[in-house]
């Protein structure tokens, strides 16, 4: 039996609950002998037992030289990973997709959903000495709330009314309106929890917390390094932690293989299967609401007009796009950002390429042979450059010219989207539709790329928030996603599946989170090496 196959069998056995029978037959089924199996899968299993010890390696794409250690200002992927290293929040997504504790050790909500105290554990320090209290979190909190933040978090946390502390020791939060996903939207990667300075503010830029590494060097869009803190709250296993920024993907997996890291992220999906292949290189795949779109600046022309972006969305082949960017790695978009496995997803029917209903639209708009330009980078996805090729070959055929513009990977979220007219966008999937919509659909949200307004989805996003009734809230969530799908936009191409890389060494649980990549970014303290 090859290594190749020895490490397939073992990534099997570490992602789903394989019993040792099941184990035993799948291994004797290759041509192994029982002892060899037996003695294989007690490897196995020793592996799967956490131990401390090393330094982790990782690299991951989409770092520039603008990434800060303001969590309010995270937004491409290396940035989203940095406070999850060093700091902590009040709630967590956990690996199998649910709410769990960080910081708050437990919450309770009054009935009407409006009045909400979160309870944080005791004894936690920060990496300074100071121990993390409620005038923390507060504080923390009210620096994505002020008149002046451009914090991404803030049309999150708009509902939010007063943030006190009841002693040290609990955190009250009102809210304007019933908000029964307050405890998933603490765990946004925003919202990390940062020493209070005695007058109510915060150093964002210090990079101190009180999560599982202490931050020892930080150079953006190029590392971070960081050292365990061994008065972390939780159990933790490396003993150092270094987090490269390498965009170009080739070279990200020329680093996995040479062994210059331990573990990668978005590996190129058309080279996968030579990375399956490899001698002690692992893959992990993990389906995800994570949005690759292209969004319409509905404020500028021609986007102000509704029957422009339906064209653009009818002009545009999916299903070709999902086949060669990601060679199907990934869920077919249909125009509006609730993922399949996201609450209160509406099944409504795909929307199919046609280039004569594209021209219907085009017709009825007065805007027949349009042309507009098109802003990517492989910043956005690895690939994305070469779907709009392809959106430029379909739209072509309902006489729209697409000029696709090859911008810069690593000033491209800060110089290109929100900046541009038509950009294409990668949002990382959130809990529930209530945070998908708030951050990048809501009035007045710093996110909110499309600028797109409808009066009817604005009523029903505030209206939604606070409805208790489960069923009236997934109507009200399923006319929503309508509406995007409809009339607003953006042009969702897929929902793409993390894929990350991995040295055989390097060991996980059986779940990993899908909220961000490398386990919704927290793999450094949830990871260990064999």
């Amino acid at each position: 039996m090859s290594h190749p196959e020895l490490s397939r069998l073992l990534a099997q056995n570490q992602s789903s609950s394989m019993s040792r029978r099941q184990f035993m037959q799948s291994a004797l089924a290759l041509g192994v002998s029982a002892s060899g199996a037996s003695a294989f899968w007690s490897a196995a299993v020793q592996a799967e037992t956490p131990k401390k010890g090393g330094t982790f390696r990782v690299a991951i794409g989409n770092s520039n030289t603008s990434d800060t250690l303001d969590p309010a200002q995270a937004s491409g992927a290396y940035s989203i990973q940095l406070p999850h290293i060093c700091r902590t929040y009040l709630t967590e997504v956990t690996p199998d997709n649910k709410i769990g504790p960080d910081s708050a050790a437990s919450w309770e909500a009054s009935p009407d959903a409006k009045t909400w105290r979160f309870t944080l554990v005791q004894g936690q320090e920060f990496h300074n000495g100071k121990s993390l209290t409620s005038a923390d979190v507060v504080a923390s909190l009210n620096h994505h709330l002020g008149p002046n933040s451009k914090s991404g978090a803030k049309g999150l946390l708009s509902d939010i009314e007063t943030v006190s502390a009841d002693g040290k020791g609990v955190v009250v939060i009102k809210t304007k309106v019933g908000t029964a996903d307050l405890p998933s939207i603490l765990a946004d990667y925003h919202l990390a929890i940062m020493p209070e300075d005695g007058s109510g503010n915060v150093d964002a830029l210090s990079g101190i917390g009180a999560g599982p590494y202490k931050l020892t060097k930080f150079e953006a869009g190029v590392q971070a390094s960081f050292v365990r803190n061994e008065k972390y709250h939780r159990e933790t296993y490396f003993d150092e932690v270094h987090l490269l920024g390498i965009n170009d993907v080739t070279a990200r997996i020329n680093s996995l293989l040479s062994d210059v890291v331990d573990t990668i992220a978005d590996p190129d999906p058309k080279i996968l299967s030579m990375l399956e292949g490899a001698p002690s290189i692992l893959i992990d795949e993990v389906p995800s609401g994570t949005q690759v779109t292209m969004d319409m600046n509905c404020e500028a022309k021609p986007f102000d007009n509704a029957d422009v972006r339906l064209a653009l969305k009818y002009a545009f082949d999916r299903r070709s796009a999902l086949d060669k960017i990601p060679f199907g790695h990934g869920t077919l978009g249909n125009d509006q950002p609730i993922a399949p496995n996201i609450p209160y997803y509406a099944e409504i029917p795909q929307r199919e390429y046609d280039p004569d209903k594209a021209r219907f639209h085009l017709k009825k708009a007065g805007a027949e042979n349009l042309s507009v330009q098109l802003s990517l980078s492989d910043a956005v996805y690895p690939g994305a450059v070469d779907m709009g090729n392809i959106y430029q070959q379909s739209a072509a055929k309902a006489g729209i010219n697409i000029d696709v513009v090859r911008e810069p990977t690593d000033s491209y979220w800060a110089n290109v989207w929100l900046k541009k007219a038509f950009v294409g966008s990668n949002y990382g999937q959130r809990a529930t539709p209530d945070m998908v919509f708030s951050t990048f659909y809501r009035d007045g949200a710093p996110w909110n790329s499309t600028r797109w307004h409808n009066e009817r989805f604005q009523q029903l996003l505030i209206a939604a928030k606070g409805e208790l009734d489960e069923k009236k809230r997934a109507e009200m969530y399923g006319e929503m996603q309508r509406l995007c799908h409809d009339d607003g936009g953006t042009i969702l191409a897929f929902f793409q599946n993390f894929l990350s890389a991995r040295n055989q060494r390097v060991q996980h649980g059986k779940k990993l989170s899908s909220e961000w990549q490398l386990d919704g970014g927290r793999a450094y303290h949830r990871w260990w090496f064999a």
